[in-house]
């Protein structure tokens, strides 16, 4: 039985999936085909690099700041003024993408196609035609697969595309591409990964936390951002196996003081939920 795994956006929380993975492996459940849109990439992309989970959340812990190279605060707070630029975004992203690249090269590779440990999936979004692309090292056998799917993109500029989160990073340059972040169309890849050959696809996405009377303009931004996000999401989540949703607490999407609670998360969520997993992989 083929089990892949689809991980969702969601800003610095996406280091929670690298928890979810390290529980997985420690259960002795293999994943043999990854997928992940925005931060989700991020963890996908390393995982099928051959980065191990523990190696992610130390890369993380690294490079948080590079990454992220703002905070949430200032994100907000300066939104009004984004707007008002042509090209609207405070980062090109470069950094990003010069990143992945040296991890990936590390791994003696350069471009997506040449990733050979498992199947990844990762989309964009191309804000010129407003369709949807996959950047994956094995194209599916469909009609006109070409026009959709992309190998030929090196590990950093793919990561770097799925990421560009609206009015944070700048419109990702990609040959006649300009692609923004794959969760305007998918926030979790789960029918990419059925269509690499796995028999079942578990979806990993994050809680939308519940506004109370002390929630600040933050907690309203990072709702609202989970609800669209598993709005847009709600027909890939139907083709799931099984969904595991992690609760972080009310972490802002680039709140990198979290790193180690929104990781552990990941892991011990994931570990209460280990025996309804194993039962859904068991199951015809």
């Amino acid at each position: 039985m083929k089990l892949g795994i689809a991980l969702s956006g969601g800003g610095i929380r996406g280091i929670a999936h690298a928890g979810v993975l390290k529980a997985l492996e420690e259960s002795g459940i293999k994943i043999e085909a990854i997928g992940g849109t925005s931060s989700g990439a991020l963890i996908a992309g390393l995982y099928a690099l051959g980065y191990s989970p523990e190696d992610i959340y130390f890369l993380f812990k690294k490079y948080a700041k590079k990454i992220v190279g703002t905070t949430s605060n200032s994100v907000f707070s300066q939104i009004s003024q984004v707007f008002k630029k042509e090209n609207a975004g405070f980062r090109k992203g470069e950094d990003i993408e010069e990143l992945f690249n040296v991890l990936a090269r590390e791994k003696g590779i350069k471009t997506i196609s040449q990733i050979k440990k498992i199947p990844i999936s990762i989309p964009a979004v191309d804000i010129k035609d407003g369709k949807e692309y996959i950047f994956t090292n094995h194209i599916p056998k469909e009609k006109n697969a070409y026009k959709k799917y992309i190998g030929d993109i090196s590990i950093g500029k793919a990561l770097r595309a799925t990421s560009s989160f609206p009015a944070v990073f700048c419109p990702c340059d990609f040959k006649e591409h300009k692609f923004l972040d794959g969760g305007a169309l998918n926030n979790v890849p789960v029918l990419e990964v059925k269509k690499q050959g796995m028999e079942k696809v578990l979806a990993v996405n994050f809680k939308a936390d519940d506004i109370t009377e002390d929630s600040n303009y933050m907690d309203i931004a990072m709702r609202t951002i989970d609800l669209m996000g598993n709005k847009i999401a709600e027909e890939n989540l139907k083709q799931s196996d099984y969904i595991l949703t992690i609760g972080t607490d009310k972490t802002g999407l680039l709140d990198i003081k979290k790193l180690d609670s929104c990781y552990q998360y990941g892991y011990e969520t994931t570990r209460k939920e280990i025996n309804k997993i194993k039962e859904i992989i068991k199951e015809n």
